[in-house]
């Protein structure tokens, strides 16, 4: 049966890498506790396995990979990065720039300490750091060097192994710094912290599983029987309207028909309303109306869940209290906020959260008082479901380009790479995206394909490439890694605990939290983070500092091979 494997492969070697896609995420759905492997680590582990058949690939195909995934990553953070770069976000942006320099700092260290070669000390930071983008900026660094072709070939191998070794305790470091040490040495209780937060910030909700929802939704519709005695009779629409300022009423039922709704229509007795609003203000509308009633089946209110991107800069920066009292009652008259995500993550629609742009806003309500508010804040997110290819082809071949141009460092070529490029492409457009809503439209569905798809492909690739070499460098390597893993892991997040408390005076518990596991772009200790929180207010502080990390972390995949100049011996 190997042998039929074996031929298919050399005639047919792409098949090798879905194949290592498909078991390496079956692989990482293994569950130990909490921890799980995933799927990424997965691929990488069967890709090495399954190298050991003697696989070769076409070096351009991982290069197009990750290529693809380094785009999507830049797109998505653009807008989030440029923001950072102000003095309003400065102390979270230094919290994620120590935590970075920090981890460079101890990679190098441990080089020079414990000899380590480049390739190595790169895999070093890309498994303690948890960033995988490091093994294709790092590989990609390395190819550009005047070495011999074997030599070149032993440096990805050991950028591949560093990598594997330290990934799994780069996984459980920050979960077990975030959510047990920090919080067991300061007395914190994340939970209840985490409800103060949220109290200053008025309100504060559970993080809910994927397939559930709130069953008590803060929007309801509901229908009343117009009474006689009803202060409504004989007034019209619009004058109704005037109101209600958290509801609307979406339809008028007379004699069991909907009537053409018209803000000139008035009201009669004995008419039904059909109102949408919020809970909270619709407990004495039958004072108003009269009773509530069942709906007529016959009967439809037809509205719509509308995503509106924000891109306005007068509401950029502003909290969500000062945008609803910014915009008149007439035009956010039926149109409820619902929801609000960054980066593909839910915030908490508090009334002190800051919005930014390219902020996702969710809104509830009949289509006209959508469009209404939509013109007001940016664009619609149904409006960009197709990807802008000119845009995107552009892009990545842009990026490429800027990762050709080479210069010298003390006599060493140094380039970005195409992932270095394409990284740099990817922020301006995502960036151009935020303010330019007419341009580069990559919706998010695409983007995290591109992000995802790219990303399992290449570390598939790389562990087929590197897996005949794989079983003698982790022999060679295995323990000292093991251990330098775990002072790479743990330590930058001590030092940014200090600094950011002490010197950047960032007090709140779930903030300062939020930065460390941002800042060491660690989704694992976020994820257990927001359980133990209950609630969404970690998100604002990691969704800034996991941007910048990621940026910063990408880029010390060549910087390390560019300091460190011990290479592996013959």
């Amino acid at each position: 049966m190997l042998d039929v494997f074996d031929r298919a492969f050399d005639t047919a070697p792409l098949m090798a890498v879905f194949v290592a896609v498909a078991l390496g995420h079956l692989v990482g759905k293994i569950r130990y506790g909490r921890f799980v492997l995933g799927g990424i680590t997965g691929s990488l582990i069967v890709g090495m396995l399954l190298g050991q058949l003697g696989i070769h690939l076409d070096g351009s195909v991982k290069t197009v990979f990750f290529a693809l995934f380094i785009y999507a990553i830049g797109f998505q953070g653009g807008p989030q990065f440029f923001r950072a770069l102000n003095r309003r976000s400065l102390n979270f942006l230094l919290s994620a720039c120590v935590t970075c320099f920090a981890g460079l700092a101890c990679v190098l260290i441990s080089a020079w300490i414990f000899d380590l070669d480049r390739g190595t000390a790169a895999g070093l930071a890309a498994g303690g750091l948890t960033q995988t983008s490091i093994l294709g900026t790092a590989g990609d660094a390395v190819t550009r060097l005047d070495l011999s072709p074997e030599l070149i070939k032993t440096l990805q191998t050991n950028i591949a192994i560093g990598y594997a070794v330290c990934f799994i305790f780069g996984n459980l470091g920050p979960i077990i710094v975030v959510s047990w040490f920090l919080p067991m040495v300061m007395n914190w209780d994340i939970r209840q912290e985490a409800i103060k937060l949220a109290k200053s910030m008025s309100g504060g909700r559970s993080e809910l599983e994927p397939g559930q929802f709130n069953a008590l939704g803060p929007v309801a519709t509901r229908v009343y029987r117009v009474t006689p005695q009803s202060s409504a009779v004989d007034l019209t629409l619009k004058e109704i309207d005037r109101h209600l300022s958290n509801a609307a009423i979406e339809a008028v039922i007379r004699d069991n028909n909907a009537l053409h709704q018209d803000d000139h229509i008035k009201i009669q007795s004995g008419d039904q309303v059909a109102i949408t609003g919020l809970l909270s203000g619709m407990g004495t509308l039958h004072c108003y109306f009269g009773p509530e009633e069942a709906a007529p089946h016959e009967i439809q209110v037809v509205e719509e869940v509308r995503s509106i991107i924000l891109t306005k800069s007068q509401f950029a920066g502003k909290t969500l209290e000062d945008i609803y009292h910014h915009l008149e009652v007439q035009n956010r008259h039926g149109a409820f906020l619902i929801g609000i995500r960054r980066m593909g993550r839910d915030l908490p629609p508090l009334s002190k959260l800051e919005l930014n742009r390219g902020d996702e806003l969710v809104f509830l309500g009949a289509s006209a008082d959508l469009g209404r508010v939509q013109s007001l804040i940016g664009y619609a997110l149904p409006a960009a479901a197709l990807t802008d290819f000119f845009f995107f082809g552009f892009g990545m071949a842009f990026g490429m380009m800027i990762g050709l141009i080479e210069f010298d460092i003390a006599g060493v070529p140094v380039s970005a790479g195409a992932g270095g490029g394409c990284l740099v492409t990817g922020l301006l457009f995502g960036w151009l995206r935020s303010t330019r809503s007419q341009f580069a439209a990559l919706p998010s569905g695409a983007s995290n394909f591109l992000r995802d798809f790219g990303l399992a492909f290449f570390v598939a690739v790389v562990g087929i490439s590197v897996g005949p070499e794989a079983y003698e460098t982790i022999q060679q390597h295995g323990f000292t890694l093991l251990f330098l893993g775990v002072g790479v892991t743990i330590i930058p997040q001590i030092i940014t605990f200090y600094f950011s408390f002490h010197i950047l005076r960032i007090r709140n518990p779930i903030e300062l939290l939020g930065c460390i596991a941002g800042g060491r772009s660690a989704n694992p200790a976020f994820t257990v983070l927001l359980e133990k929180s209950g609630n969404a207010t970690p998100v604002v502080s990691f969704t800034l500092t996991y941007v910048v990390a990621n940026v910063l972390l990408t880029i010390w995949g060549p910087l390390i091979i560019f300091i460190i100049t011990q290479n592996p011996s013959p």
